[in-house]
């Protein structure tokens, strides 16, 4: 088969390699019909995530048909169609019982990291993927959501749901700021409706991204190159600051941003992937009774925004900005990469 293989630090190929197999008895393999690129997957290819190995396969979005399974594969069979789900869950383990299936302590690439594909195992941008787990790590397309769409619940939707408005505790009534407009940052934005906020600011520094940010649940956008987006975010909050400041970049610029915004009081939720080392003044910070949240998308909500999906309750082909044939992925990450200039949201491939 071809995939995308990760060759080392700005350096990736669409090659001939190996068909994946069946290793576990929970294994299944799923043809893929359509996958994307996550900003994680450009974060590796800076060299940001060290722990992905060079010769890996990237990806860890996608939906397919499942054309085996291994022997102890429940809930799902040879034919059904899926969504691949960004993080592995052994289901049995103590985190998992837990729902902190992002701590998943089974063996599969490495114990306590539930986020093995595409990044300690084999991924999803490739025609086969082996998904371990597939009874906990796969769920059915509800019938009438098309593939593309579908595969919005793989990553960006859970993770801008859980790590950003779940972890952020957002409230009906509060003022909730998001720094990045990029898929995950939308995403966050379009799950936020869901618990009744009073404003939702998009900011980002591309205009085009502030004024889509609109089209996803945005009630307000701030454009960062503006010498006072600070003041402008301020004066949509009376002045006392926002109630949740939402990163969704990972960039120190960023996360000094939700520190500047945030009233007493209030909640700052990391969802950006940070490549490098940021700093947090505590000697001023301490006394504004602040919560700070961080984490990896656990996927516990996958199932729910999943029924949200197939009642219409989550409107997501905007989204989809870019279409291309699976072998074409490279000129994907070439548009992705460039999403300032591209106007790029979310890729999609398909096979």
């Amino acid at each position: 088969m071809k995939a995308l293989v990760y060759d080392g630090p700005s350096s990736i190929s669409w090659r001939e390699v190996p068909d994946p197999s069946i290793l576990a008895p929970t294994d299944a393999i799923v043809r893929i019909e359509t996958t994307t690129i996550c900003g994680t997957d450009l974060h590796i290819l800076k060299g940001d995530v060290p722990t992905v190995e060079a010769g890996r396969i990237l990806g860890h979005e996608g939906v397919g048909i499942v054309t085996e399974i291994g022997a102890a594969v429940a809930g799902i069979a040879v034919g059904d169609q899926v969504i691949i789900s960004c993080i592995s869950a052994c289901g049995t383990c103590g985190y998992c019982l837990d729902g902190m299936y992002s701590h998943c302590l089974a063996d599969e690439g490495s114990s306590g990291i539930g986020w093995i594909l595409g990044h300690l195992i084999d991924g999803t941008q490739a025609e086969y993927v082996r998904v371990p787990f597939a009874g906990t790590s796969l769920h059915r397309v509800p019938e009438g959501v098309t593939a593309e769409d579908a595969a919005m619940i793989s990553d960006i939707l859970p993770t801008g749901h859980e790590i950003g408005v779940r972890y952020g505790a957002v409230e009906p009534g509060d003022v909730v700021a998001v720094i990045g407009a990029g898929p995950v940052g939308l995403a966050a934005m379009t799950t936020a409706a869901l618990y009744g906020p009073s404003r939702v600011i998009a900011v980002d520094i591309d205009a085009n991204r502030v004024e889509q940010a609109k089209r996803f649940g945005a009630s307000d956008g701030v454009l960062s190159s503006d010498a006072d987006w600070k003041d402008q975010v301020l004066a949509l909050t009376d002045g006392l600051g926002v109630d949740v400041a939402i990163e969704a970049v990972g960039v120190p610029a960023t996360w000094d941003m939700c520190l500047a915004i945030v009233r007493p009081g209030g909640h700052v939720a990391n969802v950006g992937v940070h490549g490098k080392p940021v700093s947090f003044p505590l000697e001023t910070a301490w006394i504004q009774n602040l919560t700070i949240t961080t984490g990896l998308v656990n996927t516990d909500t996958s199932r729910m925004l999943i029924k949200l999906l197939a009642q219409g309750r989550l409107a997501v082909n905007g989204f989809i900005s870019h279409h291309f044939a699976l072998d074409d992925i490279l000129s994907a990450y070439d548009t992705f990469g460039r999403a300032a200039e591209t106007k790029a949201l979310k890729v999609i491939l398909t096979a």
